[in-house]
């Protein structure tokens, strides 16, 4: 004979189901597991975003430690202190002679994003050396995806204290530059088009067409 359950609390026979007490026990254990998942998911986004504004950072470092060494950035045969207006300039040989222990790398990359590297100088008078980031290495026409947005999200932070794809020295290219050169590296002048307006988000609901990130390192 099935023995009933006395109480408030009992919905079925103990041979029937559960009571009201240990389902509210399995829905907390559910609670706690699925809160566990996107704390998870938090951690994982914030370190793919630490591991990629170092390897950013580790590009600057190369650069200033070429400087140190050369008296001369990579990619700066005439020594005026602009990186790539030469056409002889190669960013990739100086950075592959000078023989780090820790070369910089490239692509950086940002979970299964790749990004790539690009050295040069924005063009403007006084011209201002730049790193630049793209989502493909022939011309920079990929459009940046979220994963590496929310990336340079936290990096433009990290540079300029607060995010802004259209201010600060970490700005979002909304038209591709054109002149890029895979081979060595080098991007030479600003070509592309500049985000515009201030301020501009990296990452929205509609997320925003930007071709690059491009990062003004040697004067404020």
């Amino acid at each position: 004979m099935k023995r009933k359950i006395k109480g408030s609390f009992a919905l079925f026979t103990r041979n029937g189901g559960f009571t009201l007490i240990e389902l509210a026990i399995v829905l907390v254990i559910i609670g706690i597991i699925l809160g566990a998942v996107l704390k998870g998911q938090d951690l994982i986004q914030n370190a793919r975003n630490k591991k990629f504004i170092n390897d950013v950072k580790s590009w600057e470092i190369a650069l200033w430690s070429y400087q140190d060494k050369k008296g001369r950035f990579p990619g700066d045969s005439d020594k005026n202190g602009v990186i790539g207006e030469d056409a002889g300039d190669n960013i990739k040989t100086d950075i592959d002679n000078a023989k780090f222990i820790n070369p910089p790398p490239r692509p950086v990359t940002v979970g299964s994003v790749n990004l790539y590297v690009f050295v040069g100088n924005d063009g403007a008078t006084p011209a201002r050396n730049v790193i630049m980031l793209c989502a493909d290495d022939v011309d920079c026409t990929t459009t940046l995806p979220e994963e590496a947005l929310n990336a340079i999200e936290a990096y433009d932070t990290s540079i300029d204290g607060s995010s802004d794809a259209a201010a600060g020295r970490v700005l979002a290219f909304t038209a591709a530059p054109t002149v890029v050169t895979p081979a060595s590296y080098k991007y030479s002048g600003a070509t592309g088009t500049y985000e515009a307006g201030s301020p501009k988000e990296w990452v929205l609901a509609t997320l925003p067409v930007y071709k690059a990130m491009a990062y003004r390192f040697d004067r404020p």
